[in-house]
């Protein structure tokens, strides 16, 4: 355990230097770890889908993770973990890197002001597009994070705080931070994963609120047409949670307000995160 003025990472770390490693961000309420097994069980399988060995368990990763939470005396809070390939040559060759980095970091977080989640986001869509399965799959959570920053850019000189991001086809894929959900006549649709949606563990969390309130969840591709005229529209993430979008490229969403829907699943979002997870 280590001040944040004494942390210290290699220049010759390769997740610096390009950006190779995989990340995962993780919540903690009340005293427990929200998802922790699901987080590390994802971060292990963003370790194999880049031929990153993982030195330790799933176990003692968690194990880290609470000890670090403990350590910063946090009941409530964000925690981010990294893995990457470790210290190396200057030239691209993982091999060269003998053991991974890992560091933990638990401190607090908040992505959007209270009022965003009373009075609701406004979005536009990015120019900047999220990169295809064909380069590498969206489902890795990898530190290669610039695509997902120039896009927040954009949305950061049209001032708003979050943005659409189209996959090569020119449908949603998801927003830089967040997953994206419509509302439709009752109905929830969100993008598939083979759009470039990440299968978010909050994403998850939704879609078994649908199954306890029986509300009928589908998951297929969609426009900016459908966006515009959905019903209602939400997003989820770890540090976001979920937060309603009352407009986007200055169309508004429904009557303009947050939505029933959204109100039901932030509400169960919050009673299953205040009382599950990982004792700390």
């Amino acid at each position: 355990m280590l001040d944040e003025s004494e942390a210290k990472i290699s220049v010759f770390d390769h997740g610096l230097l390009y950006g190779d490693g995989i990340f995962e961000g993780i919540r903690c309420y009340n005293g427990r770890v929200f998802r922790l097994v699901e987080h590390v069980e994802r971060l292990f399988l963003s370790a194999r889908a880049i031929l990153l060995d993982m030195p330790w368990t799933e176990q003692e990763v968690c194990d880290i993770v609470c000890d670090t939470i403990r350590a910063n005396n946090l009941t409530d809070g964000y925690i981010r973990l990294v893995v990457t390939r470790g210290s190396g040559g200057l030239g691209l060759n993982p091999y060269l890197c003998k053991r991974p980095s890992m560091f933990c970091i638990a401190a607090s977080i908040q992505l959007y002001p209270q009022e965003y989640y009373e009075k609701g986001l406004e979005l536009i869509t990015c120019s900047t597009r999220r990169p295809s399965h064909a380069t590498l799959s969206p489902q890795v959570k990898s530190l290669n994070y610039l695509n997902n920053i120039m896009a927040k850019v954009e949305c950061i000189k049209a001032g708003v705080m979050e943005g659409l991001m189209l996959n090569d086809a020119g449908t949603v894929a998801e927003c830089t931070g967040d997953t994206v959900f419509i509302v439709k006549k009752g109905v929830i649709v969100t993008p598939k994963i083979t759009d470039g949606a990440l299968d978010g563990i909050t994403r998850g969390v939704i879609f078994d609120l649908c199954d306890r309130f029986d509300i009928e969840l589908i998951e297929d591709t969609i426009t900016r047409y459908d966006v515009y005229t959905a019903d209602e529209v939400f997003l989820t993430g770890t540090a976001a949670e979920v937060i309603p979008v009352v407009k986007v490229d200055d169309r508004p969403i429904g009557n303009g307000e947050p939505g029933e829907v959204f109100r039901k699943m932030l509400a169960g979002f919050r009673e299953e995160a205040g009382t599950t997870g990982t004792q700390i």
